[in-house]
């Protein structure tokens, strides 16, 4: 199959200064083309770049010689002079960028991002990041979760290819974090991890013989069909056409057809109220500027005295405002229109906009780390598989790099994971 990248704004033919080797330029512009950096950018970039280095439990070794950092994992940059242009242009985008190029390598790679992740909020000195709305680029107006916006988002992710996704996870397809029995895990517990968390969800939620359920974000289907045998009635809401058709296949082939509707629908076209709605790392997808609303259908929805199960990805408050309003590298390559939340961001937002009441929460971001490992080592081993599905070198590396980055978010706390109980009081009681 033939994979499409965005193209980006900021890609002029007529600014570049050279091209990435072994890059298909038609695929993916922005890392095949290396940035004309003047020399002013230049010098204050490698100042600020060997300046944050230097501090840092690492080993950065350059072509020429240069090595910097306190020691730790080794980051080997091959091309210094294309490593800076990124980095100076294009800020943390081109990091990942000069990855993607393999301008820059590291042999533990998640280690090097760890260290990185650590020490996020330093990385950029205090007056720069001050001044990060006049420097940082700006989420683009065509990633916004509108009701269209969100459909072309979920797609350019999801609906990559289900084989893709099969190439990596275990075999009930669950795309979220697992919960282990203990650490460090292995890939035959993987499974039996993801029902434990399922099973977690559906217990918060009181799911039962009887219950109707509605589930936002349908990834491929598990948690429906360990619902629909609990003898729960289940509509799942999703935007992939990919996943629906998958989900819809193993809800027939699992005899529940009759318990389980997959409906191709955005969340805020949900009608009807449900005695539980869950929702599985689908709010990463929504965007500060929805969350109002994704937090009200989810109230509107719920019949009183119903329950809300809920698992999000979280991240600091203080790193989430200072991200909210700016273009990353995840939201460019991996999640369009994607923003992770704070609790705090969560719980104000339940707080201000509906009656749901948090009841429990509970962070588990150490199983996410491993859940990441698992699969990264899978893309890994299947590398040959990928491949064959069509996807290129530049894809392998940047989706390596993706699971590499998100794990070493975990790792060093700068990511966590929680699965929330809301409640919504019966006021007939």
């Amino acid at each position: 199959m033939t994979t499409t990248h965005p193209r980006s704004a900021t890609h002029h033919d007529t600014r570049l200064r050279r091209v990435a080797t072994g890059v298909d330029p038609e695929r993916w512009p922005d890392v095949a083309a290396v940035p004309r950096a003047s020399w002013p950018v230049r010098a204050v970039t490698e100042s600020l770049v060997g300046r944050a280095l230097r501090r840092l439990p690492l080993r950065v070794s350059c072509v020429g010689g240069t090595t910097l950092g306190l020691g730790g994992p080794l980051i080997e940059v091959r091309d210094p002079d294309a490593f800076h242009a990124r980095i100076g242009t294009r800020g943390l985008i081109g990091f990942g960028e000069s990855y993607m190029a393999g301008e820059w390598d590291a042999p533990d790679l998640v280690g090097a991002l760890t260290v990185l992740a650590a020490h996020a909020a330093d990385l950029v000195p205090a007056p720069l990041q001050r001044l990060r709305g006049l420097w940082a680029p700006r989420q683009p107006d065509a990633q916004r979760n509108t009701p269209d916006g969100s459909r072309n988002n979920i797609s350019r992710h999801y609906d990559l290819s289900n084989d893709l996704f099969a190439a990596f996870l275990d075999e009930t397809l669950t795309y979220s974090s697992a919960v282990f029995r203990g650490f460090p895990a292995d890939w035959s517990l993987l499974a039996a991890a993801q029902h434990r968390k399922i099973d977690r969800l559906l217990d918060l939620a009181e799911v039962g013989e009887g219950t109707r359920m509605l589930e936002i974000g349908t990834g491929w289907g598990e948690l429906a069909l360990r619902a629909a045998a609990r003898g729960a009635h289940v509509t799942s809401l999703t935007l992939s056409e990919e996943q629906r058709a998958l989900a819809l296949e193993r809800v027939r082939e699992a005899g529940y057809a009759h318990r389980v509707s997959v409906e191709l629908c955005d969340y805020r076209a949900a009608r009807g109220t449900y005695d539980a709605v869950v929702s599985v790392e689908m709010i990463e997808a929504v965007g500060a500027e929805f969350w109002p609303v994704y937090f009200r259908t989810l109230d509107e929805r719920l019949a009183p005295g119903g329950r809300v199960a809920l698992q999000a990805i979280t991240m600091p408050h203080q790193r989430m405002l200072a991200a909210r309003d700016t273009h990353t590298w995840i939201q460019k390559y991996i999640f369009p229109g994607g923003l992770i939340p704070s609790t705090e961001a969560i719980e104000e937002t339940a707080h201000d906009h509906t009656g749901l009441v948090v009841a429990a929460r509970d962070g588990f971001g150490a199983h996410y780390a491993d859940t990441l490992r698992l699969w990264r080592q899978r893309f890994t081993d299947r590398a040959d598989d990928v491949a064959a599905l069509g996807f290129d070198a530049t894809f392998r590396r940047m989706w390596t790099f993706y699971l590499a980055y998100s794990e070493a978010g975990f790792r060093a706390g700068y990511l966590d994971v929680q699965q929330y109980l809301f409640i919504k009081e019966d006021p007939a009681r």
